[in-house]
């Protein structure tokens, strides 16, 4: 048969063919087929090519920006730092570091690469052959409830992580896909590697290479391993999965496809693959951030951060803060903070065991799965098995035994009931059974000194957590640095911070500046004041108010620095009266103690509120010479790229940035802090605190060979103690007390409760340092006067001292020659002074005698409840 087309003239498509007896060839058969194939695919081109741009019309009036990405910094982790450098706390949304892509190891990019996207720098975004490759799969795994295989690339990640959400949708995928070319045609390859590698969830809390290095290895990028680095990059896909602590097996199969995928892509070689493939995945955590004892302090960090730079810059940007805080002398604040809240305790009696345990086949499973109470640090949970007349053999919480010797519980006399302070204590302990018997759950604590005991069993003593609380800071005053701030007994039984969130009555405490206002108006340590009583009308309806010493005892007229040095409350009421309230508040409010001094009396015995910190910081300024001293917990903070935004130290320093030296002198920064009082009143009030450590109520405060100058107090009954001093050096405050206010005990004055505090953190804060005096300012001289009549001293006093005066209101009267020396009051319950001599008989006063100066400006009265701070 032969078949023709029908016309002259014809296309391939267009012609019409009749038969005519002859067959076609395989060739114009192929050829037409060809055709119908290259219209089909034509047309279906046309049809997606229309079909994509609807879908991209329809999907771009909504994407969300990209441009951003260029300057986009991930959410960094503000990390907090001690003085010295050592890590102390970290704050942030998201635990990261951000690291360029220029400080990222080539090791780690290669092992994400194989891991993540194998062909990033070929595709423009979408890589087509790992799309079609999750197609099929999806399909063939259709109705399986497996999760969809996706084909994202490391660029439509990034899109996800910063863009979009992890909703899983194709209309997501599209969003994905437009913005992924997109933004491979905007930002370099390194910059989407470094977004990409920075912002990625790592597991364990961790977002980026660099943290996550540290969580699990505790190294920096840098020390990472080849194998390290293939398990980290192993992590991205399914943290959880792939976490070895979880599933070990699965984790070492991943990164062994990680490292068999980066010698495919020739990134590494066979040899260094086998190297790493025989390692084991040895996780070593990051220890959590903290110094001992630091916790108080960093919170008290935190609460300034917010609030002057912001939540969102703090908890985002990255910031890096470079703080005050000196390690060591952070223990020591806290050690000697802890010793005497224990002490202290211990002197109330013993409150009996935690609890029991019948003895039986479950009692050590029963022990081993307690837990120590809050504020048991550094202590272990035992069961006391059995007595015997030397002691008690204990059986560990972590194992071992233990034993428990009769002088260990001596102090353990039974405490009696009620609230507040537990004053009545039961008999001396004779045996071991009056304190613990078999099945009593204690707290025990190993004994440094003494040898262990025969099949392995150890000394220990017997311990409790005390109910009483307390806060020590320490600041260094010429810069106003916090050194240390322990503010409670243990951060894990309370974060309430008792050194700057607690106010209370500073006691005996705040007398300093009421005698400071009375030097700034001319008066000397010399000047003889009354300690008489007093009793002050308090308004219509209201009882008079009359306060009392300590001792309840009237010490006649006595010189001022005899009024400071054993703090004589109705001498302090009497200066008040003499030269008004208005001047104290003055000096109160300009130090800082309080914000606005009411205008009573009762004041001045320190009957408002103040916070331990701020009351240090007033002493700070008289340890300057009278300077204002700003405290402040942070030297400087800088930015995630190094640059510092904020220092603490405004001072400026002409001279210090020269570029070389030239046997110039030293530079010196400029002191503009505001000069609060007469350096020359300070002085004479410093040597009139030195009294108060070498003769007065802080004589347990003292440190052999240091100069130091301090003021205990004690509120009414015994209810807060306190204790302030300072150095040339360094200043210190110390306050014990309940958190719900309630009396400590009789006699549990600042001198005995908070002192012995104060001079366990000194021995420490001032080992290896010379005792150095304290500056004196020009205008100021010394003359020998007996201390405690005012007068000039005669040759072979036993009271006389060198005193310091302005010149011309030294004493002009000599004292009558030495008789045997009187009793002196020596601590708040010893008698009075004798102060028969000169100043109190019939005859005149040789050193000034303040008693008929202008009245003091009118005070409003309030009968408050603390009347009679003792010292």
């Amino acid at each position: 048969m032969i078949i023709k087309p029908v016309g002259t003239a014809c296309g391939l498509l267009s012609c019409n063919w009749e038969l005519v007896g002859a067959a076609p060839s395989p060739e114009f058969v192929f050829l037409r087929i060809l055709a119908w194939v290259v219209a089909i695919i034509g047309v279906a081109g046309l049809a997606l090519a229309a079909g994509l741009f609807a879908v991209f019309t329809h999907f771009d009036h909504d994407l969300p920006g990209y441009r951003q990405l260029a300057s986009y910094r991930s959410p960094g982790l503000t990390r907090i730092y001690t003085a010295d450098g050592r890590l102390l706390a970290e704050q942030g949304a998201e635990r990261r570091i951000f690291v360029p892509i220029a400080a990222i190891p080539k090791r780690i990019v290669d092992a994400f690469l194989a891991a993540e996207d194998r062909e990033f720098y070929s595709h423009q975004g979408v890589d087509p052959l790992a799309v079609l490759r999750a197609t099929v799969l999806n399909a063939v795994h259709w109705g399986s409830h497996r999760r969809p295989m996706g084909a994202s690339t490391i660029t439509q990640q990034v899109t996800k992580n910063l863009l979009l959400t992890n909703e899983l949708s194709y209309e997501r995928k599209v969003k994905e896909a437009i913005l992924a070319w997109r933004i491979e045609h905007y930002l370099s390859k390194a910059r989407i590697l470094e977004l990409y590698l920075n912002q990625i969830y790592m597991g364990a809390g961790t977002y980026g290479v660099a943290m996550a290095a540290q969580a699990y290895f505790d190294k920096p990028l840098d020390q990472v391993t080849l194998a390290e680095a293939a398990f980290l990059a192993a992590l991205p896909k399914a943290p959880n999965t792939y976490n070895p602590l979880k599933n070990p097996e699965l984790a070492v199969a991943r990164r062994d496809w990680v490292l068999r995928g980066m010698v495919a892509a020739g990134s590494i070689s066979e040899g260094e693959a086998r190297d790493a493939l025989a390692q084991s995945i040895v996780l070593h955590p990051r220890p959590p951030a903290g110094v001992a004892g630091g916790e108080y302090f960093a919170d008290e960090v935190r609460r300034v951060l917010l609030a002057k730079f912001g939540e969102q810059r703090v908890l985002t940007e990255g910031l890096t803060v470079r703080t005050t805080l000196d390690p060591e002398l952070q223990a020591a604040a806290q050690k000697a903070l802890r010793d005497g809240l224990v002490t202290y305790d211990r002197r109330h009696g013993w409150r009996g065991p935690i609890g029991t345990l019948p003895t039986g086949p479950f009692f050590f499973p029963n022990l081993s799965a307690m837990e120590p109470p809050p504020g048991a640090e550094g202590w272990t949970l035992a069961a006391v098995v059995d007595t015997d007349a030397g002691g008690a053999t204990l059986a560990l919480r972590e194992g071992g035994r233990g034993y428990l010797p009769l002088d260990e519980l001596r102090w353990a006399r039974r405490a009696g009931s009620g609230n507040g302070p537990l004053n009545t204590l039961g008999p001396p302990v004779r045996a071991v059974r009056d304190v613990v018997r078999p099945g009593d759950i204690i707290l025990v604590e190993p004994l440094a000194s003494g040898p262990p005991l025969g099949n392995g069993r150890r000394l220990f003593g017997l311990r409790q957590v005390p109910l009483v609380n307390g806060a020590l800071v320490a600041l260094d005053q010429q810069t106003g640095r916090v050194l240390a701030l322990a503010g409670g007994l243990s951060y894990q039984l309370s974060q309430f911070d008792r050194a700057t969130q607690a106010k209370r009555q500073p006691g005996s405490s705040i007398k300093p500046f009421v005698y400071l206002a009375g030097l700034e108006r001319g008066l000397t340590p010399a000047t003889l004041l009354k300690d008489l009583p007093v009793s002050i009308d308090q308004g219509p309806g209201l009882p008079r108010w009359t306060p009392n010493n300590f001792t309840g005892k009237p010490g006649g007229i006595l010189p001022l620095r005899i009024g400071i040095e054993q703090s004589r409350n109705l001498m302090t009421v009497n200066l008040a009266q003499t030269i008004g309230l208005q001047p104290i508040a003055t000096e109160v409010e300009a130090f800082g103690v309080m914000d606005k001094m009411p205008p009573y009396y009762s004041m001045v015995l320190g009957a408002g509120e103040t916070t331990l910190l701020r009351l240090t910081a007033a002493y700070a300024g008289l340890a300057t010479g009278g300077r204002q001293v700003m405290p402040t917990v942070i030297d400087r903070v800088q930015t995630a790229d190094g640059r510092n935004f904020y220092t603490a130290d405004t001072r400026s320093c002409p001279g210090c940035r020269v570029g070389l030296f030239n046997n110039q002198p030293m530079p010196v920064p400029v002191d503009g802090r505001r000069q609060l009082a007469d350096a020359r009143s300070v002085y004479q009030l410093t040597s009139m605190l030195q009294g108060v450590i070498e003769r007065g109520t802080a004589r347990a405060a003292g440190v052999e060979g240091q100069v130091i100058a301090a003021k205990t107090g004690t509120t009414d009954d015994f209810v807060d103690a306190w204790i302030v001093g300072y150095t040339a050096s360094i200043t210190v405050g110390v306050f014990v007390g309940f958190d719900t206010p309630a009396s400590l005990g009789t006699n549990e004055t600042g001198g005995v409760v908070a002192a012995p505090i104060f001079h366990d953190f000194m021995t420490v804060a001032m080992r290896g340092k010379p005792g150095r005096p304290f500056p004196v300012p020009e205008g100021l001289h010394f003359v020998a006067v007996n201390r405690l009549t005012g007068e000039l001293s005669a040759s072979g006093s036993p009271n006389s001292l060198l005193d310091v005066f302005r010149r011309g209101t030294e004493p002009t009267r000599m004292e009558k020659p030495p008789e045997p020396p009187p009793s002196e009051m020596l601590g708040p319950d010893a008698p009075p002074p004798d102060v028969s001599s000169g100043a109190t008989s019939g005859s005149a006063p040789s050193a000034p005698f303040v008693d008929n100066l202008p009245p003091p400006v009118p005070a409003i009265l309030q009968d408050i409840s603390v009347t009679s701070p003792k010292g």
